[in-house]
Parts: C-alpha cells; structure tokens; sequence
C-alpha cells in the first residue's frame, strides 16, 4: 500500500483522494510542507493555479516542494497543476513551481462554458481514455527531456519529464482509474 498525498490547500483534490482510496492505497491530504517526508508521491489537483501558488508562498511550501521533487518525489499535475509545474507560462512572467520543462497555455479552451469531454488515444493504454476539460490548460511547447502522451487536436494534454506527470485534463472525474494506477505506478 503506497501513501499518496494530495495538495489540499485550493481545487478539486477530494475527487482523487476518492480514487485513491477506490485503488487500495492511503490517501493524504496534504497542507503543510512537513507532511511531504511522509508520502510516497503527490497529486497537484486542479483548481486555480493563481491561488494554490499563492497558497504554497504562504503556508511555505514551495521550496520544500521543489525540493522534494528534484529529489525524485514522483508528482502528477492536473489541469492547474500542469501549470504549477510548467517552467514556462504563455503570455505570463510568472512560475510557480518551474521543475517541468514545458511551456503551458492558461484557459486555452476557454471559459466553463468551454468546457467538454473528449475520448482520446494515451500512449501506453489499449483503449481510448474520457478526457474531461474544464477551463482548460495545454502543453504548448516541450524540450527533448519531456515525453508527449497524448493529444487533442494536435494540442499536448498529458506529458511525462521523469517524476513528474501532468494532464490537462480531470482523470479523476471519470470513473476510469487507469491514469491513477499510471501514477502510482511511476513510484
């Protein structure tokens, strides 16, 4: 049984401490920086990736964090947590966290009205995989040490740069568990 942690500060992470604990593992819903000696991997849920930064300054988690994930912590970003993670975001001078070597496009689908789900192809699965976009992010640029996983309308949406896994999308939206069990498995 592995500990995985979830950014519990901001966003939508009781969905993936849900599917977390559906898989068999303990889920921990992480808000101060010492529980990150205590888990095994860590999930960056969605939400508004302004405020968790912001929240990560405050509650002094972001250098700890940093840290950790050069130390090889395997982390997975969801939709704002792509961003966090992105060294580089379109049009915007800020970085949050900065360890990923790609380039994030903010709300590149537009408002919650452009939200949608889509049946996708991701390397490494048989089947196609439901995407689900909400205010969503993609990947507009990767250096060589960051491998595509999938597509949509040629438009990156999940990448891996070693311990670190980001999605554009919600995986834990759905009831399909393949992407958690991904992640987990990355430890």
């Amino acid at each position: 049984m592995k500990r995985i942690g979830v950014l519990a500060l901001q966003g939508a992470f009781i969905e993936h401490i849900h599917m977390i604990k559906k898989l068999g593992h303990e889920a921990i819903e992480v808000r101060k920086a010492d529980q990150f000696q205590t888990i095994d991997a860590l999930i960056l849920p969605g939400g508004e990736s302004t405020s968790m930064g912001k929240l990560l300054d405050d509650f002094n988690m972001k250098l700890p964090l940093k840290e950790k994930i050069r130390d090889g912590l395997p982390v997975w970003g969801t939709c704002a947590g792509l961003i966090l993670l992105a060294s580089q975001i379109k049009d915007d001078l800020s970085v949050h966290l900065g360890e990923m070597q790609v380039e994030a496009v903010r709300n590149a689908y537009g408002r919650q009205l452009g939200s949608f789900k889509y049946e996708g192809e991701f390397k490494g699965l048989k089947e196609t995989y439901p995407m689900v976009f909400i205010r969503a992010p993609y990947i507009n640029s990767v250096t060589e040490h960051v491998e595509v996983l999938a597509k949509v309308q040629d438009r990156i949406v999940a990448a891996r740069q070693d311990n670190m896994f980001v999605t554009a999308f919600h995986p834990e939206l759905t009831d399909d568990t393949r992407l958690h069990e991904y992640f987990i498995n990355m430890i």
